[in-house]
Protein backbone atom coordinates (compact mmCIF):
# COMPACT_ATOMS: atom_id res chain seq x y z
CA UNK A 1 0.00 0.00 0.00
CA UNK A 2 1.08 3.53 -0.97
CA UNK A 3 2.22 5.74 1.82
CA UNK A 4 -0.01 8.95 1.25
CA UNK A 5 2.28 11.74 3.16
CA UNK A 6 5.89 12.42 1.52
CA UNK A 7 8.06 14.66 2.49
CA UNK A 8 10.98 15.97 -0.11
CA UNK A 9 13.99 17.42 1.17
CA UNK A 10 16.98 16.79 2.77
CA UNK A 11 16.85 16.31 6.98
CA UNK A 12 19.99 18.53 7.08
CA UNK A 13 17.51 20.96 6.26
CA UNK A 14 16.15 22.79 9.44
CA UNK A 15 12.43 23.40 8.04
CA UNK A 16 12.23 19.85 7.13
CA UNK A 17 13.89 18.66 10.41
CA UNK A 18 10.91 20.45 11.65
CA UNK A 19 8.45 18.88 10.01
CA UNK A 20 10.03 15.41 10.15
CA UNK A 21 10.10 15.83 14.11
CA UNK A 22 6.20 16.60 14.07
CA UNK A 23 5.66 13.32 12.03
CA UNK A 24 7.56 10.94 14.25
CA UNK A 25 5.39 12.75 17.53
CA UNK A 26 2.47 12.28 15.41
CA UNK A 27 3.11 9.01 14.44
CA UNK A 28 2.28 9.24 11.04
CA UNK A 29 4.08 7.01 8.38
CA UNK A 30 5.82 8.75 5.52
CA UNK A 31 7.57 8.81 2.69
CA UNK A 32 11.29 10.76 2.64
CA UNK A 33 12.27 11.80 -0.65
CA UNK A 34 15.54 13.15 -1.47
CA UNK A 35 16.28 16.75 -3.48
CA UNK A 36 19.47 17.11 -4.54
CA UNK A 37 19.98 20.91 -3.59
CA UNK A 38 23.43 21.39 -5.13
CA UNK A 39 22.59 20.26 -8.31
CA UNK A 40 19.19 22.76 -8.13
CA UNK A 41 16.46 19.89 -7.98
CA UNK A 42 14.42 22.24 -6.24
CA UNK A 43 14.29 24.72 -8.89
CA UNK A 44 12.73 22.26 -11.35
CA UNK A 45 9.39 22.44 -12.63
CA UNK A 46 8.50 19.30 -11.96
CA UNK A 47 9.01 20.45 -8.08
CA UNK A 48 8.06 24.02 -8.06
CA UNK A 49 4.53 22.92 -8.88
CA UNK A 50 4.89 21.17 -4.74
CA UNK A 51 6.36 24.54 -3.57
CA UNK A 52 6.66 27.25 -5.92
CA UNK A 53 9.22 29.57 -4.21
CA UNK A 54 11.69 26.58 -4.87
CA UNK A 55 12.42 25.86 -1.21
CA UNK A 56 12.21 22.86 1.28
CA UNK A 57 10.44 20.96 2.14
CA UNK A 58 7.25 20.23 0.13
CA UNK A 59 4.48 18.41 1.31
CA UNK A 60 2.34 15.97 -0.08
CA UNK A 61 -0.63 13.87 1.43
CA UNK A 62 -3.05 11.86 -0.33
CA UNK A 63 -1.75 13.88 -3.56
CA UNK A 64 -2.59 17.53 -1.95
CA UNK A 65 0.44 19.50 -1.54
CA UNK A 66 1.66 22.25 1.11
CA UNK A 67 4.37 24.13 1.78
CA UNK A 68 5.75 26.32 4.69
CA UNK A 69 7.11 23.89 7.60
CA UNK A 70 5.39 25.52 10.67
CA UNK A 71 1.95 25.27 8.17
CA UNK A 72 2.48 21.64 7.59
CA UNK A 73 3.17 21.06 10.82
CA UNK A 74 -0.70 22.57 11.85
CA UNK A 75 -1.91 20.74 8.87
CA UNK A 76 -0.22 17.26 10.24
CA UNK A 77 -1.67 17.72 14.09
CA UNK A 78 -5.11 18.65 12.85
CA UNK A 79 -5.55 16.15 9.93
CA UNK A 80 -3.95 13.43 12.20
CA UNK A 81 -5.61 14.75 15.26
CA UNK A 82 -6.15 11.10 16.91
CA UNK A 83 -2.91 9.80 15.75
CA UNK A 84 0.41 9.78 18.65
CA UNK A 85 0.67 13.01 20.51
CA UNK A 86 -2.41 13.89 20.82
CA UNK A 87 -1.66 17.55 22.94
CA UNK A 88 0.98 18.49 20.53
CA UNK A 89 -1.13 21.21 18.90
CA UNK A 90 -3.54 21.93 21.76
CA UNK A 91 -6.91 20.24 22.65
CA UNK A 92 -8.98 23.23 23.01
CA UNK A 93 -9.01 27.29 21.43
CA UNK A 94 -6.84 28.63 24.20
CA UNK A 95 -4.55 25.74 24.11
CA UNK A 96 -4.20 26.76 20.84
CA UNK A 97 -3.83 30.64 20.89
CA UNK A 98 -1.15 29.68 23.52
CA UNK A 99 1.24 27.58 21.29
CA UNK A 100 0.14 29.35 18.09
CA UNK A 101 1.80 32.60 19.78
CA UNK A 102 4.58 30.96 20.70
CA UNK A 103 4.74 29.23 17.61
CA UNK A 104 4.61 33.26 16.20
CA UNK A 105 7.20 34.59 18.66
CA UNK A 106 9.54 31.32 17.39
CA UNK A 107 8.84 32.50 13.55
CA UNK A 108 9.12 36.29 14.32
CA UNK A 109 11.68 36.69 16.84
CA UNK A 110 13.51 33.64 17.57
CA UNK A 111 14.34 32.07 13.70
CA UNK A 112 15.69 35.59 12.26
CA UNK A 113 18.81 36.03 14.69
CA UNK A 114 19.52 31.95 15.07
CA UNK A 115 18.65 31.62 11.52
CA UNK A 116 21.47 33.63 10.62
CA UNK A 117 23.96 32.64 13.31
CA UNK A 118 23.39 28.78 12.18
CA UNK A 119 24.36 29.87 8.68
CA UNK A 120 27.41 32.07 9.46
CA UNK A 121 28.37 29.18 12.01
CA UNK A 122 27.67 25.86 10.79
CA UNK A 123 27.19 26.24 7.00
CA UNK A 124 29.43 29.17 5.79
CA UNK A 125 32.62 27.20 6.77
CA UNK A 126 31.06 24.09 5.15
CA UNK A 127 30.42 26.04 1.86
CA UNK A 128 33.57 28.18 2.12
CA UNK A 129 31.82 31.12 2.62
CA UNK A 130 33.56 33.86 4.63
CA UNK A 131 32.26 34.47 7.83
CA UNK A 132 30.96 38.47 8.92
CA UNK A 133 32.12 38.93 11.85
CA UNK A 134 29.99 41.87 13.08
CA UNK A 135 26.62 39.92 11.60
CA UNK A 136 27.70 37.31 14.12
CA UNK A 137 28.04 39.61 16.83
CA UNK A 138 24.57 41.78 15.96
CA UNK A 139 22.63 38.34 15.78
CA UNK A 140 24.17 37.01 19.12
CA UNK A 141 22.84 40.09 20.94
CA UNK A 142 19.20 39.72 19.54
CA UNK A 143 18.90 36.09 20.44
CA UNK A 144 19.95 36.93 23.56
CA UNK A 145 17.53 39.50 24.41
CA UNK A 146 15.29 37.02 23.10
CA UNK A 147 16.38 34.23 24.83
CA UNK A 148 16.22 36.53 28.17
CA UNK A 149 12.32 36.41 27.35
CA UNK A 150 12.17 32.94 27.28
CA UNK A 151 14.09 32.36 30.53
CA UNK A 152 11.72 34.35 32.33
CA UNK A 153 8.62 32.18 30.84
CA UNK A 154 10.50 29.06 31.24
CA UNK A 155 10.58 30.04 35.18
CA UNK A 156 7.01 30.19 35.34
CA UNK A 157 5.79 27.25 32.90
CA UNK A 158 7.54 23.64 32.15
CA UNK A 159 7.72 24.18 28.42
CA UNK A 160 6.80 27.45 26.61
CA UNK A 161 2.88 27.02 26.08
CA UNK A 162 2.24 25.43 29.45
CA UNK A 163 2.64 22.54 31.23
CA UNK A 164 3.00 20.33 27.77
CA UNK A 165 5.61 19.79 25.33
CA UNK A 166 3.70 21.33 22.19
CA UNK A 167 4.50 22.32 18.25
CA UNK A 168 5.89 25.83 20.03
CA UNK A 169 8.82 24.19 21.23
CA UNK A 170 9.06 21.13 18.77
CA UNK A 171 9.52 24.48 16.21
CA UNK A 172 12.60 25.60 18.32
CA UNK A 173 14.35 22.30 17.87
CA UNK A 174 15.98 22.76 14.49
CA UNK A 175 17.84 25.75 14.79
CA UNK A 176 18.57 25.24 18.45
CA UNK A 177 20.78 21.92 17.90
CA UNK A 178 22.96 23.56 15.15
CA UNK A 179 23.68 26.08 17.73
CA UNK A 180 24.24 23.77 20.91
CA UNK A 181 25.89 21.08 19.06
CA UNK A 182 27.62 22.47 15.84
CA UNK A 183 29.15 25.98 17.14
CA UNK A 184 30.92 27.88 20.14
CA UNK A 185 27.37 29.27 21.04
CA UNK A 186 25.80 26.43 22.88
CA UNK A 187 26.66 28.59 25.82
CA UNK A 188 23.54 31.10 24.87
CA UNK A 189 20.90 28.33 26.04
CA UNK A 190 22.84 25.90 28.36
CA UNK A 191 24.16 29.17 30.82
CA UNK A 192 20.53 30.39 31.13
CA UNK A 193 19.09 27.72 34.57
CA UNK A 194 15.38 27.68 32.61
CA UNK A 195 16.26 27.71 28.94
CA UNK A 196 19.15 25.01 29.47
CA UNK A 197 16.47 22.88 31.64
CA UNK A 198 13.65 23.26 28.65
CA UNK A 199 16.56 22.57 25.99
CA UNK A 200 17.78 19.20 27.76
CA UNK A 201 14.24 17.75 27.90
CA UNK A 202 12.34 18.77 24.71
CA UNK A 203 15.84 17.73 22.84
CA UNK A 204 15.96 14.38 24.89
CA UNK A 205 12.41 13.31 23.18
CA UNK A 206 12.62 10.27 21.22
CA UNK A 207 11.00 12.13 18.02
CA UNK A 208 14.02 14.56 17.82
CA UNK A 209 16.21 11.77 18.27
CA UNK A 210 14.92 9.91 15.17
CA UNK A 211 15.87 13.18 13.41
CA UNK A 212 18.95 13.64 14.48
CA UNK A 213 20.09 10.02 13.18
CA UNK A 214 18.45 10.44 10.28
CA UNK A 215 20.86 13.68 9.89
CA UNK A 216 23.76 11.44 11.15
CA UNK A 217 23.05 9.31 8.56
CA UNK A 218 22.15 11.72 5.53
Amino acid sequence: MAIPVKVYGPPMSTAVSRVLACLYEKNVEFELISINMSKGEHKKPEFLKLQPFGQVPAFEDEGISIFESRAICRYVCDKYADKGNKGLYGTNPLAKASIDQWIEAEGQNFNPPSSTLVFQLAFAPRMNIKQDKVVIRQNEEKLSKVLDIYEKRLGEARFLAGDEFSLADLSHLPNTQYLVSGTDKGNLFTSRENVGRWWDEISSRDSWKKVVDMQKGA
